[in-house]
């Protein structure tokens, strides 16, 4: 089973399988590995019990055996799970109390899944769905640090409009220094702050 990507801003990957009980499994793994080395491992669990949901309706409902495609595709804050088949039947929700031949599978896919939905395509249907992907502490920590620099460019005379690299650069600095001079003000020792901080950074960085 091989694939193929194409680099950000979207990455995208292409697996194409047989409905088969032994493809799903394969197919499972392979989705796994891909988030790893795409660093969305949080999704893992998640994007395997849908991939295994969507592979499984392929097996049963178009045939063992039938030729599908699973496409995974990450964009912004979200990861897109499509698997396309040669049917051309739409399949569709049935009440709650169903048996699992009706389309137990699409409940659970409806339930996990921010959004989902099936399209009829050239060569037959794709049943896709979306899970929102969180923030790592790495992303959390960028966030917060570049409303803080805003807001403190923002409260600086003469900051006004878009600044140069050296412009951040030199605010970031200002910013540590005050920070600094505020922990100094409540009995703090600067040293020590300064070597906590990077004790932090260096241990998330290992852990990335």
């Amino acid at each position: 089973m091989s694939g193929c990507e194409i680099p950000e801003p979207r990455l995208r990957c292409v697996l194409p399988f047989e409905a088969a009980p032994p493809e799903v499994r394969l197919l499972r793994k392979a989705v796994v590995g891909q988030l790893g080395r795409w660093g969305l491992l949080a999704a893992a669990d998640e994007a395997a019990l849908l991939v295994t949901e969507l592979a499984t309706n392929v097996l049963k409902h178009v045939g063992e055996g039938a030729s599908a495609t699973l496409i995974l595709e990450w964009r912004g804050g979200r990861l897109r799970v499509e698997v396309h088949d040669k049917s051309r039947t739409i399949p569709a929700l049935r009440s709650a109390g169903c048996d699992e031949e009706c389309g137990r599978g699409l409940h659970l896919i409806a339930a996990c899944a921010l959004d989902w939905g099936a399209v009829l395509t050239a060569a037959g249907k794709a049943v896709w769905c979306e899970i929102p992907l969180s923030a790592g502490k790495g992303s959390r920590r960028v966030e917060r640090a570049a409303e803080a620099l805003e807001g403190y460019r923002a409260g600086c005379r003469g900051r006004h409009g878009k600044m140069t690299e050296a412009g951040i650069e030199e605010s970031v600095i200002e910013l540590i220094a005050d920070l600094l001079h505020w922990s100094v003000a409540r009995g703090h020792d600067p040293d020590d702050v300064l070597d906590l901080a990077q004790m932090h950074y260096e241990a998330e960085a290992d852990a990335a």
